[in-house]
């Protein structure tokens, strides 16, 4: 196929679960386009809001709307890892025998929606790192490959700390995007409103399927990135190392630790569903930029100094932005 028929496909098939997710999601374009980003780009989400603003709403309908086999998990403090996972159990055969059998948790699915993941203790947290990263779970003595394509979409409320575990930096970085969920605006609120109380509702129609998903995802990948444009990704990336030649003087202020080669991973693949949704088949520097917040907020932790003081990880990726030039020339003049 042609590179553009190609990247017209892509484009259609994206436009497309966009609008059927719009029948139901009201609103929240920026939240909904970086789901989708995600997606295509065969990475995990991690969604942060107050209660009540859609975000399992978001998750279950963009399961309504692929054929994929959909589990949700809704963490509590005394959720264990055998209730994710799954365990062994003692079954009877129809000799009459007794023998183990495998019983499968929730997280064998190829959507799992893992909602108030905060809830839980921090051992039934670890249960999903194996599973995001690799792919797979050790459970019952055994591997088990999971489904394919996979995908964990979670959700966390930000301000209720009562009762809460916050995630480990190891787990947050397996997180392709960590999107906030804010408030809806005036018209938006209006309109959820009209459709939640008159009885009136539409369900989204399927769009399609792993196995078509799971090409679109393998397109994202070939894309092909110029040499200049992965050097900007390079040194956004290294910028935001305190203490370190390259970093941006807010960073070496505000800043613990930056972030891992997975967040430069999260800028490039994130920006090739960017330029492929403009109609493009190669990344420019401003699909990096746009993709930034989303793909580097929660892999830079914070020091006390830039918690005094309110500072946030949206402020410092923007002074990272502005520190680092996209010439090349430019950044070897000043150091970065």
């Amino acid at each position: 196929m042609e590179p553009q028929a190609t990247i017209e496909k892509f484009k259609a098939n994206y436009e497309a679960l966009r609008r059927e997710i719009g029948k139901v999601i009201v609103g929240h374009e920026e939240v909904v386009e970086n789901t989708l980003t995600a997606l295509f780009a065969g990475g995990h989400v991690l969604l942060e809001g107050v209660p009540g603003l859609g975000k399992t709403l978001l998750v279950r309908t963009l399961s309504d709307a692929l054929h994929l086999s959909f589990n949700r998990i809704q963490f509590t403090p005394d959720l264990m890892p055998a209730d994710i996972l799954g365990t062994n159990l003692v079954m009877e055969s129809t000799s009459g025998k007794r023998e183990f059998q495998f019983q499968p948790g929730p997280i064998f699915a190829h959507l799992v929606l893992a909602d108030e993941i905060n809830r839980a203790t921090p051992k039934t947290q670890s249960a999903l790192l194996e599973a995001m990263q690799e792919h797979q779970v050790t459970a019952g003595g055994q591997i088990r490959k999971l489904s394919e394509p996979f995908f964990v979409m979670a959700t966390q409320n930000p301000i209720d700390q009562e009762g809460t575990y916050p995630l480990p930096e190891a787990q947050l970085d397996r997180f392709f995007f960590k999107i906030l969920v804010g408030y809806p605006s005036r018209g938006e609120l209006t309109e959820v409103l009209t459709r939640t109380t008159s009885g009136e509702s539409q369900a989204p129609a399927k769009v399609m399927d792993g196995l078509e998903l799971g090409e679109l995802i393998r397109l994202v990948r070939g894309v092909p990135v110029a040499s200049h444009v992965q050097d900007y990704a390079v040194r956004l990336v290294l910028a935001t190392h305190p203490g370190t030649e390259t970093a941006a003087p807010a960073v070496s202020r505000f800043l613990r630790f930056g972030s891992s080669p997975r967040g430069g991973q999260a800028l490039l693949l994130a920006g090739k569903v960017r330029a492929l949704v403009q109609g493009r088949y190669h990344i420019s520097f401003e699909d990096l930029e746009a993709v930034a917040l989303p793909a580097l907020r929660h892999r830079l932790i914070l020091n006390f100094e830039a918690d005094a003081e309110g500072i946030t990880t949206d402020h410092l990726i923007g002074e990272v932005l502005k520190h680092v030039p996209t010439d090349a020339r430019s950044a070897a003049a000043l150091g970065v």
